[in-house]
């Protein structure tokens, strides 16, 4: 099964319960010859039609309803008239309202949609200005290259007879520079651009990779012994590459500024990556200052937060985006010293 395929399964399925649904109802209405008001089981229907998240359709099926119900009413043959004119008009009143609550209820979610993705997108730009210094290092090294390498290219050109060799050499080293400088303002840009929310196949050890490249700086400036362990049969998972990458760099960050507040004798940050076939567990220890007892149950709430001004939205927004992709977020004591934040993310099959 590729991936977004249970999507596209289960809104041809959801449509089919829909209309399924709504035949059941029209035919019950139609036939029956209680004088009750059955059509207002289309209240069932229009509700379901929540579940696309479109208010396009939620509008479209209450419409249908409405329309069905006056049809039914047209096509009964038998019963009061009045109570029948009763009926309809009551079913009519229950779908129009429903409809109305629903309408408003998916705009309310659209809306906090859009808060959550635009906290999102300030916790990654939050994250970028933290790693900014060591970000600007990384540039600078390049650049340092190009431009220590063109002045070479310069001075091999300008001899007597000018060394084509020596000077080629440089301007490959030149071309090497500018491609890592690129790479780090790519992968910055990357994280910190403001991207609808896109699902595809993320390869989970590659992107831990590129994070930790993200953070090398600030490890190296730190002074802090990094060592992965990354399996080599992760498979893939679905899920937002951007989204996924935000969480697993926020729980580095978190170990970095750990780390430096505590001892400078032990400085070791392990990023570990597994799976047992069910699921894919990350995994952040580092020797930093550990959490406070009971506090594991409380970092991943809002606005809790046990650095000095910080603002306790990182680990809440990570909780959300990993909840999100179906998985779970944990926090537990590092011995002898120190903790470990991770996650686990659900196997789908995932294919190009």
């Amino acid at each position: 099964m590729k991936l977004g395929a249970a999507g596209r399964i289960e809104k041809p399925l959801l449509w089919l319960v829909i209309t399924a649904l709504s035949a059941a109802i029209f035919v019950a209405d139609t036939v029956t010859d209680l004088e009750i008001a059955f059509a207002v089981l289309y209240v069932a229907v229009v509700l379901i039609s929540v579940r696309t998240a479109r208010p396009g359709a939620v509008m479209l099926v209450g419409a249908v309803c409405a329309v069905l119900t006056v049809v039914s009413y047209l096509l009964t043959r038998f019963g009061d008239p009045e109570s029948g004119l009763a009926n309809c008009g009551l079913s009519l009143l229950a779908i129009g309202a429903t409809t109305y609550m629903a309408l408003r209820i998916e705009a309310a979610n659209i809306a906090a949609r859009q808060a959550q993705a635009e906290l999102a997108h300030m916790s990654r730009v939050m994250l970028v200005g933290e790693l900014g210094t060591s970000i600007a290092h990384e540039v600078s090294q390049p650049l340092a290259a190009i431009a220590a390498n063109g002045s070479a290219a310069i001075r091999w050109l300008g001899a007597s007879p000018p060394n084509d060799g020596e000077a080629r050499l440089a301007l490959e080293r030149i071309v090497e520079a500018a491609g890592r400088a690129g790479d780090v303002v790519g992968r910055v840009r990357n994280l910190a651009a403001r991207t609808p929310s896109s699902q595809g196949p993320v390869d989970m050890a590659e992107l831990v990779q590129e994070t930790l490249a993200l953070a090398q700086g600030e490890i190296r400036s730190s002074q802090i012994a990094l060592r992965t362990e990354l399996a080599d049969d992760v498979p893939m998972v679905a899920g937002d590459r951007v989204q996924l990458q935000q969480v697993i760099l926020n729980l580095v960050v978190n170990a970095i500024d750990a780390i430096k507040a505590g001892r400078a004798d032990e400085r070791d940050l392990l990023v570990s990556l597994s799976t047992d076939g069910e699921k894919i567990t990350l995994s952040v220890r580092d020797s930093g200052v550990g959490l406070a007892p009971g506090s594991s149950d409380k970092v991943f709430d809002a606005f809790y937060s046990t650095k000095p001004g910080g603002m306790g939205v990182g680990l809440a927004i990570s909780r959300s985006i990993v909840e999100a992709h179906g998985g779970a977020v944990y926090a537990a004591p590092n011995y002898p010293n120190g903790a470990v934040f991770g996650f686990t993310l659900p196997i789908r099959e995932a294919k190009d």
